[in-house]
């Protein structure tokens, strides 16, 4: 808005009122859902949340073999997403398993929504 100024006569403040209380009373759901999306606007990192989403878990070879990628670029990829609180491991012998952690399901599963 370059040389652009905002001129308004009056200020509607129940309206400033109410949208701070909107705010508010959703912050928790809008840090849960720009995280996950921050995080997600990688296509790799999406479409491991795809796959999350609808196998409930796979190791890191599993991901690596479907998404024809090496482990390590695969690893990675999930140290993201698990220090971000979004997805977490199970451990069965010498093998990982990834999943979507359980807070993080229903923003996720929104998301898969519009793609299935």
């Amino acid at each position: 808005m370059s040389g652009k100024v905002c001129i308004r006569v009056f200020a509607d403040i129940e309206q400033i009122n109410r949208c701070k209380s909107k705010l508010q009373a959703n912050e928790s759901s809008i840090y849960g859902f720009s995280r996950i999306l921050g995080l997600a606007g990688n296509d790799v990192r999406f479409k491991i949340l795809y796959l999350l989403s609808e196998e409930k878990e796979l190791c890191v070879c599993d991901l690596s073999d479907i998404l024809d990628m090496n482990i390590s670029a695969v690893s990675q990829h999930l140290r993201k997403l698990k220090d971000g609180d979004i997805v977490d491991i199970r451990k069965e012998g010498q093998t990982y398993f990834y999943f979507i952690r359980e807070a993080n399901k229903s923003i996720v599963d929104s998301f898969m929504k519009l793609i299935n």
